[in-house]
């Protein structure tokens, strides 16, 4: 009886001790190294006009500069058309700055600083929009190239995605030129001409800029938003991309003899495939709480409190129930593993014949910590001697560099975003798609991306999609965001 009294007392004792433990954790936690940039002194935004800057984006919605996915099918007319335009509309701007066309239609701007000593910023925006459907231009409200300033709103393909940073941005310069502004840092504008098909641009961008010699303190570019209904705390969150996720297209192929459909073999080229793209969705990569994911959750648990602030401070305890809230929804699971996900089956060109050869694309979205290296390994594993030939369909592009979030560059964003959005939750995030500014990391200390329109999860479905619009409020605030970001960084 004494042994069980002793036994049950120290369990008692190991409970309350835990629980301290867990309250203590709790109570104090907070997120490490995020500054909030409240020790930055913001410049004020310039005047401009807002109907004006309307009229604007209007108009550079009405200019097709689509990228389409065959690059022989473009019309390389637009962008030339968007060049003369920009110039012809921003004279201030262009008179401070040095413009460079490089011979694919890519735009290099470079305002000089004062003080050659001070390492310049880069800004971005990409030229180029994505093609509507063809037959769903019917679905817009407005059509899809005609630039309506209606609702609130200017709608047309790319007034989000990402007309609406460029124009922003030249409104911003423009008024700062106009203001008699004279930076002291540098002031680089790259605009690629191809970021919807690849990016090539900004690569080009990018190597001019480093034989020149250019280190930025900080790159910024598209990627983030103010999303109004975060989830975990279902309210308004500052959302910086720290990183974006790599990209690669894995090609599986299943070798056969091919013959008659009638006569068919105990397996054939499709079966065999069958098996091996099964095999490879069937071992995912493994949920991880890390990187900028876990920095983002980090981030939020202090505003939502209550279980998840307790399980996000105590991982050595809840570290696997949270991975298991966390990985309940495609939409969280991504930003915390290696994504797999088959997309493409080509076989027979005939109902009744074998194929020769079957084969199947996989998409990968490869998380910070993982490489193309690890998921070729992990495919090869998983199809194990399933008769596949296993192939990327072209170099693969790692995971980016994950930038500081507690760097001068991160700062300058944070509070400039903060001025706009006050009562939000800053946090950091993992940008799962890709963007040109992952070029730039050669040439600059700090990549981030963030545009300041407020969306909420549904308004950010717009994006690519039927009915894109910029909201005039969401457009003033980038306006005024860009302005007083660049005064604070260069001036």
């Amino acid at each position: 009886m004494g042994k069980l009294r002793i036994a049950l007392i120290g369990g008692l004792s190991i409970l309350v001790v835990g629980a301290a433990v867990v309250g203590v954790r709790t109570s104090t936690f907070a997120p490490a190294n995020v500054a909030d940039g409240r020790d930055v002194k913001l410049a004020a935004a310039p005047a401009y006009d807002l109907d004006a800057a309307v009229r604007h984006l209007s108009e550079a919605a009405q200019i097709r500069t689509i990228s389409n996915q065959d690059p022989a099918a473009n019309d390389v007319a637009e962008w030339d058309r968007l060049h003369a335009w920009l110039a012809s509309t921003y004279p201030a701007g262009h008179g401070a700055m040095q413009r460079t066309i490089l011979p694919n239609r890519t735009l290099v701007y470079h305002w000089p600083g004062s003080d050659a000593s001070l390492a310049p910023v880069i800004l971005m925006a990409h030229q180029d929009v994505v093609p509507v459907t063809p037959g769903t231009e019917g679905d817009w409200k407005y059509p899809p190239f005609a630039g309506t300033i209606a609702d609130g709103a200017v709608w047309g393909r790319g007034t989000v995605d990402d007309k609406g940073s460029l124009v922003g941005l030249f409104e911003a310069l423009d008024a700062l030129a106009k203001s008699g502004f004279k930076p002291k840092r540098g002031i680089y504008l790259v605009s690629g001409h191809d970021e919807e098909a690849g990016g090539s641009g900004a690569l080009a961008a990018a190597a001019k800029l480093k034989a020149e010699g250019v280190k930025a303190i900080y790159t910024l570019d598209e990627g983030s938003i103010v999303l109004t209904d975060t989830p975990v705390i279902d309210g308004p969150a500052i959302m910086i991309g720290i990183a974006e996720k790599g990209y690669g297209t894995l090609k599986v192929t299943a070798p056969a003899p091919g013959g008659h459909s009638s006569m068919p073999p105990a397996e054939t080229g499709v079966t065999t495939l069958a098996k091996a793209v099964l095999a490879i969705a069937g071992k995912p990569f493994p949920l991880e709480f890390r990187g900028p994911g876990a920095s983002m959750i980090e981030a939020l648990a202090p505003k939502k409190g209550g279980a998840t602030k307790m399980a996000v401070a105590n991982q050595w305890l809840f570290g696997h129930s949270l991975k298991n809230r966390l990985g309940a929804a495609p939409t969280t699971a991504a930003a915390f593993h290696t994504t797999i996900a088959p997309t493409m089956l080509e076989g027979s060109p005939k109902e009744n014949v074998l194929p020769q050869s079957a084969n199947a694309l996989i998409n990968y979205r490869i998380a910070p910590w993982n490489s193309s290296a690890d998921v070729m390994a992990r495919a090869k594993e998983a199809v194990g001697d399933i008769k596949v030939d296993l192939a990327w369909v072209k170099p693969p592009r790692e995971p980016s560099r994950v930038s500081s979030t507690s760097s001068q560059g991160w700062k300058w964003i944070a509070a400039a975003a903060r001025a706009d959005a006050p009562d939000a939750v800053l946090t950091p995030t993992l940008v799962v798609a890709g963007t040109d500014s992952r070029s730039m990391e050669p040439v600059s200390e700090d990549v981030y991306r963030f545009m300041p329109m407020h969306f909420s999860l549904k308004e950010s479905a717009m994006i690519h999609g039927t009915n894109e619009h910029m909201a005039i409020d969401s457009f003033k605030r980038m306006i005024d965001f860009y302005a007083r970001l660049i005064a604070t960084s260069t001036g």
